[in-house]
């Protein structure tokens, strides 16, 4: 299937992501395809998370909001890894962006893959390798980094803008 007909669903993990690497980010899904959906997920009552706010009203992503209920086990992950199963079931999608650096998504994304789908991982230099090799490709957030480029706007403050809003007018 040609990139420019594809749909994805882009899945953030919000603890192993940066706000400030989501402009490259949504470039670099944009040359996969059309990213239909788009969730982050976290305890959004945590102070580490705040920097997304603004990140994911400007780019409409859905955060989805999981309390952690028991220290040291992750429900954010189990969150993420339901609603995938849900949105492969629901056959709207031809494709996932798996955005985290952590290898308790191997499986999903082995999974995922064999329903046949796409599967493109976006993580750390720090992601194991088991969750590299389940995607069918798996991009450096650390080169994702500068992919960005700082602009000036009318009021003469710097705004980080992407290549995709240098093609989609506003």
């Amino acid at each position: 299937m040609p990139e420019q007909e594809r749909t994805l669903a882009v899945l953030i993990d919000a603890d192993n992501a940066s706000p400030a690497i989501i402009d490259g980010l949504l470039a670099e899904v944009a040359g996969f395809g059309t990213a239909s959906v788009k969730r982050i997920y976290g305890d959004w009552t945590r102070p580490n998370l705040g920097g997304w706010k603004s990140v994911l009203l400007e780019h409409s992503i859905q955060p989805i909001q999981q309390f952690g209920y028991t220290t040291g086990k992750n429900a954010t992950d189990s969150a993420m890894i339901i609603d995938a199963m849900d949105i492969l079931y629901s056959g709207k999608v031809n494709g996932f962006c798996l955005v985290s650096s952590d290898s308790d998504f191997t499986r999903m994304a082995t999974r995922l893959r064999e329903a046949d789908m796409r599967v493109i991982g976006i993580g750390e230099k720090k992601t194991p390798d088991p969750f590299i090799v389940a995607c069918d490709k798996f991009i450096y957030l650390e080169i994702l980094k500068g992919k960005s480029e700082p602009k000036k706007t009318t009021n003469g403050s710097r705004k980080n803008v992407s290549n995709a809003d240098k093609i989609t007018p506003k």
